[in-house]
């Protein structure tokens, strides 16, 4: 079962989601319910909610980039480590999610804002278990892994 733990570091997120904690819990519940994966793991990550220059900072500090971005991930673990861990049945903290809403809105004039949240924090969620889409066929691989995700709350 996966946790999340959602801070909100920007007021400003409650115009697009009341309350962005009971949101986040509802989709996971609907996600731990679903994925035979998630069903017997203990798995516990924190989902920050920012803007633009919370992220950009951290973006620059962690990876010597000086601009936004819409996420970023930072993994406690390697995937086999997590795997391992998992396997013996620990605990697990996977990391940090941080999502930009300045991000969210620009894409959403195009699309739904609740819609394109769980794209974002599902995508950080899935680096955290340890995917990257460096490659092509990672990334189809990762691709693969959040469409499955997303078709549980859509």
């Amino acid at each position: 079962m996966i946790k999340i733990n959602v801070i909100l570091s920007n007021l400003n997120w409650k115009k697009y989601l009341l309350n962005p904690g009971l949101y986040v819990r509802k989709k996971i519940s609907i996600i731990n319910k679903k994925d035979k994966y998630f069903k017997k793991k203990k798995i516990i990550c924190t989902l920050l909610l920012s803007e633009n220059d919370e992220i950009k900072k951290l973006n620059k500090k962690f990876r010597n980039k000086n601009t936004t971005t819409d996420v970023l991930s930072f993994p406690s673990f390697e995937k086999n480590e997590i795997n391992k861990k998992l396997r013996n049945k620990e605990e697990v903290y996977l990391g940090d999610i941080i999502v930009n809403l300045k991000k969210i809105k620009h894409k959403n004039k195009k699309n739904n804002f609740k819609l394109e949240f769980d794209k974002i924090w599902i995508h950080g969620l899935v680096h955290l278990l340890g995917y990257d889409h460096k490659k092509n066929k990672d990334f189809r691989n990762m691709l693969k892994i959040e469409k499955r995700l997303l078709s549980y709350l859509y």
